[in-house]
């Protein structure tokens, strides 16, 4: 029985890592898409010094806006994931 739920135990891992790897795939690609529109306006062999520097800024924004998102998502996961523990627990 223990080795059946290491297994699953790594099998979840296994499926955390791969959606972790999905999200932060996704979310590369969406800031270059942004970015790109925003802030190169003629493409060529080479950034020039103003749209260096709105890549960079508009790079920073984006990662900003995406950790927290992520972290308030994350923390309301918990809440309801504390408020339904306690839900269990009261109806026991």
């Amino acid at each position: 029985m223990a080795a059946a739920s290491m297994e699953k135990g790594e099998l979840m891992n296994q499926v955390k890592q791969q959606i972790a790897l999905a999200n932060a795939q996704e979310m590369l690609s969406k800031m270059t898409e942004k970015c790109f529109k925003k802030c190169i306006q003629k493409p060529g062999k080479s950034l020039d010094s103003t749209e260096q520097r709105c890549i960079s800024q508009c790079m920073d924004r984006f990662m900003d806006a995406w950790n927290l998102v992520s972290r308030t998502y994350g923390n309301r996961l918990q809440r309801e994931q504390y408020r339904s523990m306690e839900s269990v627990e009261m109806t026991s």
